[in-house]
């Protein structure tokens, strides 16, 4: 499945682009995530919780740097992971490109992943589309927090990252997925 994605940050586009280089500093934007260990190849181990109603996807998997091209401001990344339980595996590539104009830097996003188990089977009927664009939403929300906030525009270090990850919260991640699409059906019919 491919996803398309795209976000502005009112921010310089270096600015915004070494911080969605360092893993590290980035993953505790991403709600669920967290990096475990930072592999001196460039590799991170880490997990994902994401809990949908009754269902918690817990995944254990490792995240690599395929391409990093700062002079055309885009990044490669693998993804791969194990259910906890080996009840299913997710497979991402996500490649990431930015461009500024006028003091805001635009990120766009493309994720080619593959799901199996529990999770794969809200992949009908658009879910995990709706549940992505909701998450890619919180994530850009917190980078901009994280890039705009007073520590960052003083140069002081960004606060530490949460010692555990909670996984994404399911009832609220599913009813505001479920109000997007509502919203976006109202407008067609305008």
């Amino acid at each position: 499945m491919k996803l398309e994605h795209s976000f502005d940050v009112a921010a310089p586009l270096e600015r915004v682009w070494q911080k969605l280089i360092d893993v590290e500093q980035v993953a505790p934007c991403l709600p669920g995530a967290e990096v475990t260990e930072a592999g001196e190849d460039g590799t991170y181990h880490g997990t994902f919780s994401v809990r949908l109603g009754p269902t918690t996807a817990a995944y254990r998997g490792q995240l690599a740097m395929d391409e990093v091209d700062e002079s055309a401001h885009r990044v490669v990344m693998r993804a791969s992971g194990q259910d906890k339980r080996g009840q299913g595996s997710a497979k991402a590539t996500i490649v990431s490109v930015m461009r500024e104009q006028a003091g805001v830097t635009t990120v766009e996003v493309e994720t080619d992943f593959t799901i199996t188990g529990r999770l794969a089977r809200f992949g009908r009927g658009g879910m995990i589309q709706d549940v992505s664009n909701r998450l890619l939403r919180d994530f850009s929300d917190c980078l901009q927090q994280s890039i705009e906030g007073p520590a960052a525009e003083e140069g002081e270090a960004a606060p530490p990252a949460p010692a555990t990850a909670k996984p994404v919260g399911g009832f609220s991640l599913a009813l505001g997925a479920l109000w997007d699409r509502i919203r976006r059906l109202f407008r067609r019919e305008r």
